[in-house]
């Protein structure tokens, strides 16, 4: 289940009041800031500018690719952990606007995590430490520290135990809880 905190809205659709919610000036910022990261090659610099001017929490030596899409309105709501990677064009919510309400949630990626390509992350979301998430996936609830997910609905496709199982014999990924450097 997500956790995000409700706020219901009256007359015109919640987009509609989508100034009411957030301050027009830290829009802009966010969008010119995260606009500028998405196009930058240089890790360290993305980091240090979603640090610096989004006022995330983003562990050491984590990497956002190439096209990353933060929540532009929210988005000191998303909190990643150490040496995680974000996967190209992946795109992460902390806030959606529906007919009736909007919803904020915080999103928090642990550490070891690897995101694939054009995965969306919803709010309210938690995902485990050493989780894997396909390229594609659309993750709608929480994933377990170290399980394998995919899909489409997302769905487990290998919890921790056995991806641990199937990849012991691995060179890089063994049995060790974290990758080999």
């Amino acid at each position: 289940m997500r956790r995000t905190e409700r706020f219901p809205v009256e007359g015109a659709n919640s987009l509609w009041h989508v100034y009411k919610t957030v301050p027009f000036w830290k829009v802009v910022k966010n969008f010119i800031v995260i606009q500028t990261a998405r196009y930058t090659p240089f890790l360290g610099l993305k980091s240090w500018m979603y640090r610096r001017f989004l006022k995330m929490e983003i562990g050491q030596k984590t990497a956002f690719a190439l096209m990353v899409m933060l929540d532009v309105m929210f988005p000191e709501k998303i909190k990643v952990g150490e040496n995680t990677v974000i996967g190209y064009n992946t795109t992460i919510l902390a806030h959606e606007y529906l007919i009736k309400e909007y919803r904020l949630g915080t999103v928090e990626i642990g550490d070891h995590v690897m995101i694939g390509a054009n995965t969306t992350i919803l709010p309210g979301i938690t995902i485990g430490d050493q989780a894997i998430v396909s390229a594609g996936t659309l993750v709608h609830k929480d994933v377990p520290a170290g399980a394998f997910v995919g899909g489409n609905p997302m769905k487990v496709i290998y919890t921790r135990e056995e991806r641990e199982e199937r990849w012991k014999d691995d060179p890089i990924y063994g049995t060790s809880k974290t990758p080999k450097q």
